[in-house]
């Protein structure tokens, strides 16, 4: 029996992953870098549309999000389980956000 298919993993610059790419920029409150599908994993087709902007619903902040980031959540929705808010400078859950002009939250 073969095992599930594990996506290839790279980080927003399409490098490969490195040790303490989660630690977090204390001037900005990001991390120093963030996991993404690799470029042919997004390849294969999303299954959500593309958006790349969404509102943190606690403060009504809107972030935009790097290309690699947002073609990962149209790929594998449920790839992440926070995210950031430009607003706050912090991570917060996915269900405090929902996609730019939808009420749907993101990663859903």
């Amino acid at each position: 029996m073969n095992a599930p298919h594990k996506p290839k993993t790279c980080l927003t610059d399409d490098e490969k992953v490195y040790d303490g790419y989660t630690r977090i920029d204390t001037n900005t409150g990001m991390q120093k870098d963030y996991l993404v599908l690799c470029p042919e994993e997004r390849a294969k087709g999303f299954v959500r549309p593309y958006r790349d902007t969404y509102i943190h619903t606690a403060c009504g902040h809107e972030t935009k999000i790097h290309r690699g980031i947002a073609e990962t959540y149209a790929r594998d929705p449920s790839f992440y389980t926070s995210t950031y808010c430009t607003g706050c400078r912090k991570h917060f859950p996915l269900s405090e956000f929902v996609w730019e002009h939808s009420s749907e939250i993101v990663g859903s």
